[in-house]
């Protein structure tokens, strides 16, 4: 069942002469034929230990990576070894950022599940399509912690796969102990931000500081910063070179969460692939949501503390608080702080003398991450 659809992911790359990506963005699409080649060696593992395993768990982890998503974090892997004078075999930042890739999927399997999100990619999320697999199957028990329980295992084995590939490269590399290192602190950090994220939100926390820690661990690091540093560890890196990449990555990972937060509020479910409203309806803790709170108790606009509070309610609330986040002036502050926080980016990356083309493909990465970024500076 998996194998002509890995072919088709796999075909069409779009990489230059012998295969090879010339930019971020080819290398986020090479990806996808690193990616099909790796998933159906693990699928076909799978049923050699299952065939109900392979077929329900190991075939859904392998069709969910395949569908799609932005594969950013494979972008900036490129981005960062390319910064750190991109030497050595080019596939193997492809395999770092599919082991990224791979990671990323056991993130938002087992979000999804802790958000009660239905929907991901445009398609049910992997937990709703467990329900409907339980419902249909007549099975015994519940279907809601049925779908629950398979999710979080599905995603547990994404993060096994991902932890494989990235075990097996680092073997092979001559710089393996340091991308081991980055790696194993991304993945700590990623828990740490995922914790407090969900700590917030049963607290009522609506504390500024919390939401940019928070979006720094689950999104600036992980999304960017270190990615660009686990590309650049393919090169033996310095550490200053490092330390650059990582405040580059940072300064453009918080812009890039802050950008989410806005079209998690005001984006178009058909373009995003998820509802428009489960943040507001949830009250979660976004930099978003605490700078409209901090706006309006600065400037005593008591119905927009009443309608974003945690007491908020109402058949219109979600309508209410959109106005809300525009009325405060709250959407336009996260703006600019999108505009400074990608200026900084670039800075930061020049900073660590990458030549002008590594430069042009971070801006052009920033510039699709978050939006458009000040001209002249990824020159």
């Amino acid at each position: 069942m998996l194998g002509p659809r890995v072919a088709r992911a796999g075909a069409g790359t779009g990489a230059g002469p012998g295969g090879v990506p010339r930019t971020a963005a080819e290398a986020a699409a090479a990806v996808d034929a690193v990616l099909a080649e790796h998933l159906h060696a693990r699928v076909a593992e799978a049923r050699s230990v299952d065939a109900v395993f392979a077929d329900e768990v190991a075939t859904r982890v392998a069709e969910f990576v395949l569908r799609g998503g932005k594969r950013l974090r494979t972008a900036f892997v490129w981005c960062g070894w390319l910064a750190a004078g991109g030497t050595g075999d080019p596939g193997t930042p492809l395999r770092v950022g599919a082991a990224l890739e791979l990671l990323q999927a056991c993130a938002l399997v087992h979000d999804d599940v802790m958000d009660e999100s239905p929907v991901r990619r445009g398609a049910p999320a992997v937990h709703a399509d467990f329900a409907r697999t339980h419902q249909e199957g007549r099975m015994r028990g519940s279907a809601a912690s049925y779908s629950a329980t398979a999710a979080v295992l599905t995603g547990d084995l994404a993060l096994a796969w991902a932890d494989d590939l990235l075990t097996e490269t680092a073997l092979a590399s001559p710089y393996g102990d340091q991308l081991f290192r980055e790696w194993q602190a991304m993945r700590g950090e990623m828990v740490a931000g995922q914790y407090l994220d969900m700590r917030a939100q049963a607290t009522g926390s609506s504390d500024p500081a919390l939401a940019r820690t928070i979006a720094t661990l689950k999104s600036a690091y992980y999304t960017v910063a270190r990615p660009l540093a686990l590309g650049a560890c393919l090169t033996g890196a310095s550490a200053g070179a490092l330390d650059g990449l990582r405040s580059a990555g940072r300064c453009a990972g918080l812009a890039f969460q802050l950008r989410d937060d806005l079209l998690g509020a005001f984006g178009d479910p058909a373009v995003t692939g998820k509802p428009a409203d489960e943040d507001l309806r949830s009250r979660k803790l976004t930099f978003l949501l605490a700078a409209a709170l901090r706006l309006a108790a600065e400037t005593g606009d008591t119905e927009a503390l009443a309608v974003l509070g945690p007491e908020g309610s109402g058949a219109d609330t979600v309508d209410r608080m959109r106005a809300a986040l525009e009325r405060t002036g709250a959407r336009a502050a996260v703006e600019e702080e999108i505009t400074e926080l990608s200026g900084a980016s670039l800075r930061h990356f020049a900073d660590t003398g990458a030549d002008p083309r590594a430069r042009r493909e971070f801006a052009a990465l920033v510039a699709r991450a978050v939006g458009a970024v000040p001209n002249g500076e990824g020159a």
